[in-house]
C-alpha cells in the first residue's frame, strides 16, 4: 500500500465565535478556560480531519495569552497541521480578536497542540505524511522539530535533578520568597 500525504490546507480549521457576557471571568474579559476550550475543539477538529480518524489531545506546548478578549469581540482561531509522526500530529493553532465595528484585529493567542489518532479500540494509529510545499510548511516543521529537541533537553535535565536546598539558598535571595 501506497503512504498517504496530505497537505496542511487539506485539514486546516477556521472557527469564528462572537465573545459574549456568559463566556466573560470577574474581570469582565472572556475567561482563559473558555478560550482553551475552543483551541481543543479546533485542534482536535484539524487532527481528526487530517488522520481521518478520532484524535486525542497528547500535550499542549505554551499557551500564552498575549491580549485580553472582550465581550462582543469575534474569536477567530485558525489551525493548521504544522508537524507529523507517526501516530501523531503537531497542530498550531493562531487565535485572533476582532472588534467587529472598526474591523481592528489584535493576535491573541498561539499554541501548539500534539494530538494523537485512535483506532475504533482506542489504540494508536498511523496518520498520513505531510507534504511541505511552502517556505512557511518547512519553517514550520523545522520549528516543531527544534521545539521538540529543547523539549527532551528540559526533560532531561529535570529527570535527573538532584534538589539541595542548602545549594539553591544563595540562588534564592533573589526572588521573592521568605526562606525559614
Amino acid at each position: 500500500m501506497t503512504k498517504k500525504f496530505k497537505h496542511s490546507s487539506e485539514s486546516a480549521v477556521i472557527l469564528s465565535q462572537l465573545m459574549l457576557p456568559s463566556h466573560s471571568n470577574f474581570g469582565g474579559k472572556i475567561h482563559g478556560g473558555f478560550i482553551l476550550s475552543l483551541l481543543d475543539q479546533v485542534a482536535f477538529a484539524c487532527a481528526s480531519k487530517h488522520s481521518e480518524n478520532y484524535c486525542v489531545t497528547a500535550s499542549v506546548d505554551r499557551v500564552d495569552f498575549l491580549n485580553p478578549v472582550e465581550v462582543g469581540e469575534l474569536l477567530t482561531l485558525k489551525s493548521t497541521v504544522n508537524y507529523v509522526g507517526r501516530t501523531s500530529m503537531v497542530v498550531g493553532v493562531r487565535v485572533e480578536a476582532e472588534h467587529i465595528q472598526d474591523g481592528s484585529k489584535k493576535h491573541c493567542n498561539s499554541s501548539y497542540f500534539t494530538m494523537v489518532a485512535k483506532d475504533e479500540k482506542g489504540k494508536s494509529i498511523e496518520v498520513p505524511g505531510l507534504e511541505l510545499s511552502s517556505e512557511d510548511d518547512y519553517r514550520r516543521f523545522i520549528k516543531n522539530i527544534k521545539r521538540m529537541e529543547n523539549r527532551k533537553k528540559h526533560d532531561e535535565i529535570f529527570s535527573n535533578f538532584a534538589f539541595n536546598k542548602q545549594e539553591f539558598h544563595q540562588v534564592l535571595k533573589d526572588y521573592n520568597v521568605i526562606m525559614k
